[in-house]
């Protein structure tokens, strides 16, 4: 009998701990709220806007995100700091020619999360290291980046901030110092992204 106590009182404990472990969730971007915003500059001058981002990613027991992919479509790049509308319009045609994304042939760029890795920063908020896969132009490759991962209730964020050199992916028009027009290499890229559950 107190053979059987005890192992009605093992298996409610167990019961227990079980019930206050987090599930796996699986999160789909709200595209209404997140945006990857960029800025590109030239010795003398810059430009900045941004683009949708949507995707999925998903969380381990401990709430920790471990996995996600992400789609950004090039075709719904803004600009912020062009006030002209036909100035505005020119320059957004230009970033979608052969010249730069090359929208016409390659309309998506997309990143999938390999590895997220604790990260403790003593100058920033930034609390993990994210590495991926990141393809634009037909060409893939790695990146890492620190990133803030906050999870609250039901809701998560993923923002961070890097330079992606368009050069490794081959954006190779204006990179000549010596001509008129030259582009820095590095871009500004600001990632501000929100996910909610995903409906089951």
């Amino acid at each position: 009998m107190k053979f059987y106590h005890w192992s009605f009182a093992l298996l409610l404990l167990a019961a227990c701990s079980k019930s206050k472990t987090t599930a796996p969730t699986n999160f789909k971007v709200d595209e209404g709220q997140s945006a990857v915003e960029w800025k590109g500059s030239a010795p003398d001058h810059f430009h900045t806007g941004a683009f949708r981002v949507s995707g999925t990613f998903n969380t381990n027991d401990s709430g920790k995100v471990t996995a996600g992919s992400f789609s950004i479509p090039i075709a719904s790049i803004t600009n912020f700091d062009v006030a002209d509308p036909a100035t505005q319009k020119q320059l957004l045609d230009h970033l979608k020619s052969p010249d730069f994304f090359n929208l016409a042939i390659h309309p998506d760029a997309v990143f999938r999360i390999t590895k997220v890795e604790d990260l403790k920063e003593t100058m920033s908020s930034a609390n993990a290291k994210v590495t991926g896969d990141f393809t634009m132009i037909g060409q893939t490759h790695g990146i890492s980046f620190p990133a803030t991962i906050l999870k609250q209730g039901n809701q998560i964020s993923v923002q961070g901030a890097f330079k992606l050199n368009r050069l490794q992916w081959g954006m190779n028009s204006f990179n000549d110092p010596a001509a008129p027009l030259y582009i820095l290499p590095e871009v500004n890229i600001t990632l501000k992204i929100y996910g909610k559950p995903l409906e089951k």
